[in-house]
């Protein structure tokens, strides 16, 4: 059976859906299998950043509602071939949709993929609710903002109440000079949170461009951000990678 890790913030700006489509293209570089699902009903950009905008003709309801079998309604990713998506609805709100069709959904990902990654919308309310409550675990983005730490320390005390106890964290968006001049250390952001690091990712102006270009951030480029989710998919896969071998050149 494979794993459900849903990706979450508490603000919108943190690098969610970056980490969302970089991780699952990170594993799927290593050939597993990844289904990666775009949950932030009405707000979807996931398929902007694995460059599929114009292939996600299907959503995750037409699988719950019975229109699509979930192999029908998956895209295989045209340039990196163990990667599915599944988008989310555009003209739906997160209250309509019931939790126990996404149970079922998420039942059917994990008998077919290794790893089923959701991007899941920011913030703490119902829509977020509906992306966390069958995962298995949890990964929560922050940047070194004293107002994100705040916010995703909330978002790890409600996956908690949800029952996820497997959360770790990954630091994003990371300006050694503003980290140096503020005085702040990865360490305290630790503290806040409340969840173990799991990998840092500086700020990476390759994210913007193979965004606009359409193409995986894996693809676009080798180092920076890449190169750092690349070392945080092996430490998610368990391989030891070093502390100082997980940080970015700081």
């Amino acid at each position: 059976m494979g794993k459900v890790i849903v990706i979450a913030s508490g603000k919108g700006g943190t690098g969610k859906t970056t980490t969302a489509a970089a991780l699952s293209s990170a594993l799927a570089a290593k050939k597993y299998r990844v289904l990666c699902i775009d949950a932030d009903v009405g707000l979807k950009n996931l398929d902007l950043s694995l460059g599929l905008s114009e292939m996600a003709l299907t959503d995750f309801c037409d699988v719950i509602e019975g229109r699509f079998s979930l192999r029908d309604a998956v895209i295989q990713h045209p340039s990196v071939p163990f990667l599915y998506f599944l988008s989310a609805p555009s003209l739906r709100s997160s209250h309509e949709i019931e939790p126990e069709k996404m149970r079922e959904l998420l039942l059917g990902a994990r008998r077919s993929f290794d790893f089923c990654i959701i991007d899941s919308p920011a913030g703490i309310g119902s829509g977020f609710r509906l992306a966390a409550e069958f995962a298995d675990s949890a990964i929560v983005v922050a940047t070194a903002d004293a107002s994100s730490c705040r916010d995703v320390q909330r978002t790890v005390m409600e996956l908690r109440a949800l029952g996820i106890e497997d959360i770790s964290l990954i630091v994003s968006r990371i300006r050694p000079r503003l980290l140096k001049k503020s005085r702040q250390n990865i360490d305290d952001i630790v503290d806040t949170v409340g969840a173990r690091l799991l990998g840092l990712v500086p700020e990476d102006r390759s994210v913007i461009l193979s965004t606009n270009k359409g193409i995986p951030l894996i693809n676009y480029t080798s180092g920076g951000a890449a190169a750092a989710y690349s070392r945080i998919a092996g430490r998610l896969l368990g391989e030891s990678i070093p502390a100082g071998d997980m940080k970015p050149a700081l």
